[in-house]
């Protein structure tokens, strides 16, 4: 179906809520993350800080993204190039099935109310799409098997 404007606009809305608190949203995400598929702890780094800076870069990709919202065709080369370094890392496809309902939570929890169920949606089609871009690359790359080791470090668009 596609992201529509309305959608769009609560994305880039929303994001500029969280955007100030991005630093407690990544840790959220990633311990909810790690909460409901601990497996998927061994994709990340490991170390002091370390998950600090992930954090860092996952805000980065995002914003990314939702600032290239209006200009897809800008963003897909760099979405695709992070599902081919995914695949690197070890990611599989059925980890995004994890990753997009562990990203919604985080907003929750960072929006409260203002996560209202039209935003809830606008981000579940925006995320729905943007894994499809990367999981469409990865499929087009050799597959490794199981999952990556720790000191990999997926999450960036740059």
């Amino acid at each position: 179906m596609g992201v529509t404007l309305r959608q769009k606009e609560l994305v880039q809305t929303a994001w500029e809520w969280v955007f100030p608190i991005s630093e407690r949203a990544a840790g959220l995400f990633y311990d909810r993350l790690f909460e409901v598929n601990p497996e998927l702890r061994a994709l990340f780094p490991a170390g002091e800080g370390a998950m600090q800076e992930q954090g860092r870069k996952l805000m980065q990709a995002i914003t990314i993204a939702v600032n290239g919202m209006d200009r897809l065709d800008r963003i897909t080369p760099a979405v695709h190039d992070l599902g081919l370094r995914h695949v690197a890392y070890g990611v599989r496809d059925g980890d995004y099935d994890t990753v997009g309902p562990a990203f919604l939570w985080t907003l929750a929890q960072g929006l409260g109310d203002d996560f209202t169920p039209k935003a809830r949606e606008a981000w579940a089609e925006t995320y729905s799409l943007i894994a499809d871009i990367t999981k469409d690359a990865a499929g087009a790359a050799p597959q490794r098997e199981g999952h990556g080791s720790a000191g990999t470090a997926p999450g960036t668009l740059n």
